[in-house]
């Protein structure tokens, strides 16, 4: 019999940068039901969810491939919608594609959030070892700091787009490596593997993977 998940993505679906990869660990007997907060909407729809000053921001793909930043308040609406229509579509569980914080939602299923799960997976595996971040947006670098103070004995951020030039991300896990990192997270959703063994063959340095982490604790839960 074959299992369903939600996956919501606070961009637009479908997450084909993402999903495929979070298929393969799950196999074939689970259905992915996808949908985006940002689904239907239009460029000037889009525009409007800007983030401001003083805005948690949350950086998210587009169906074209493009990227956008976003304010999180703005789309915890659109985003409370689509996780009631997985749920109604006979999801069993629900996995957010994003590494942000966000508050409660409503739904009757459980609901994973990659950024609780990253977390509690880093600090069990990080006391005592200095723990490098990569974030998409520099705009997010001192809310990261924040999130991320007191695991590990010491803590260094760096900002490169998985969305962007390839070549921005070696050169902040360069940083890290010469900062003497021990372990390194990949603070985003649209990280993927080959970026992870990348920065691990260019380093040396054990990587964490958010979509990885995510898909292993969701086929913990529904296989």
């Amino acid at each position: 019999m074959t299992r369903k998940v939600g996956a919501i993505t606070i961009g637009q679906s479908p997450r084909v940068d993402v999903v495929p990869e979070i298929k393969e660990i799950l196999g074939d007997s689970i259905e992915v039901l996808e949908a985006g907060a940002l689904d239907g909407l239009t460029r000037e729809e889009i525009a409007a969810l800007a983030p401001g000053p003083g805005d948690y921001v949350l950086v998210t793909r587009l169906r074209d491939g493009s990227s956008v930043r976003i304010a999180e308040e703005k789309i915890l609406p659109l985003m409370q919608a689509r996780i009631d229509g997985v749920v109604a579509a006979g999801a069993e569980a629900v996995l957010l594609l994003c590494t942000g914080e966000f508050p409660p939602f409503s739904c009757r299923r459980l609901i994973l959030k990659p950024q609780l799960i990253l977390h509690h997976f880093t600090a069990a595996v990080a006391t005592g070892r200095r723990l490098g971040v990569i974030v998409p947006d520099a705009g997010q670098v001192e809310e990261t700091r924040k999130r991320w103070a007191g695991v590990g004995s010491d803590l260094a951020v760096e900002a490169a787009s998985p969305y962007g030039p390839v070549d921005a991300i070696w050169e902040a896990a360069a940083r890290l490596q010469a900062w003497h990192a021990e372990l390194i997270v990949l603070d985003c959703i649209g990280f993927n593997m080959s970026m992870k063994r990348e920065i691990n063959r260019r380093t040396g340095i054990p990587v964490i993977l958010p979509r990885a982490v995510a898909a292993r604790t969701l086929i913990e839960l529904v296989s």
